[in-house]
């Protein structure tokens, strides 16, 4: 039977685990290789890391950081983060992900996607898509970290990359990044109305009454969170945490 995953998300700057706020501002919470061991022992449904200086820099993945994450992890692994082209993909592969994430280089070039999907399988490629609410209404796609608009409407766009073979898309509420005010729920719907595959929703969780919210509405869907799982407490104290089997199974029998 399906179940809805509860998905940390971690973000790489420096080589080290930050979080931040609307994409600014990175601060610093740890190793990335110590907070995968420690999601390793709370038996998480997958985890997601994106490097955040690939792209920007205009850099290749750093592949010696990706092995040993890989290495690390007992959980299905989603790795995203300066991902150009096929013969990239497939070296990361090679260490031990599961998922790669493209967000950049589809919006520049969307046709990477079937490349990739036909070598290494469709349920393998993950859209990543970065949005931005439009001063006058309706979303758009940014990319370089949300400095960059493109132009392209969210909406449109996935349901485009779904025709072209990708198997989830992750959409991401810039505005609501680190906010931990809840997800951008019209957001959801509007994605969720023009996709048939998988999809992920990240930035705004800070309660897992906000996840449960989205399981009521969507079902079997992804939740993706960031500083729900690195801080705790009204101070926003470092700390790795995860829900455990009992209130994990909880949360989805009481909204499903």
């Amino acid at each position: 039977m399906l179940r809805p995953r509860i998905i940390p998300s971690l973000l790489i700057h420096d080589n080290g685990l930050v979080k931040t706020v609307q994409f600014k501002s990175p601060k610093y919470v740890g190793d990335p290789i110590n907070a995968v061991k420690i999601f390793n022992e709370k038996a998480v449904d997958e985890l997601a890391v994106f490097d955040i200086d690939a792209t920007i820099n205009r850099r290749e993945p750093n592949y010696n950081l990706i092995e040993r994450l890989a290495n690390q992890s007992r959980m299905p692994l989603c790795y995203g983060g300066g991902v150009k082209n096929v013969e990239q993909a497939q070296r990361i592969f090679g260490l031990g992900i599961e998922k790669i994430a493209f967000s950049s280089a589809i919006c520049d070039n969307p046709n990477i996607i079937p490349l990739v999907a036909d070598r290494v399988g469709t349920q393998s490629v993950i859209a990543v898509l970065d949005v931005k609410k439009k001063m006058f209404g309706g979303y758009e796609i940014y990319i370089n970290n949300g400095k960059k608009a493109t132009g392209l409407n969210p909406i449109e766009f996935a349901a485009k990359l779904e025709k072209l073979g990708a198997g989830e898309i992750v959409i991401n509420s810039i505005d609501h990044d680190g906010m931990m005010n809840g997800f951008d729920m019209n957001l959801i719907d509007k994605i969720r109305e023009s996709i048939s595959i998988p999809l992920t929703v990240l930035g705004g969780a800070g309660s897992l009454v906000d996840i449960g919210k989205v399981i009521e509405k969507h079902g079997v869907i992804g939740i993706a969170a960031g500083s729900l799982f690195v801080f705790k407490g009204v101070y926003k104290a470092v700390l790795i945490n995860y829900p455990n089997r009992d209130e994990k199974d909880a949360l989805i029998k009481k909204n499903i």
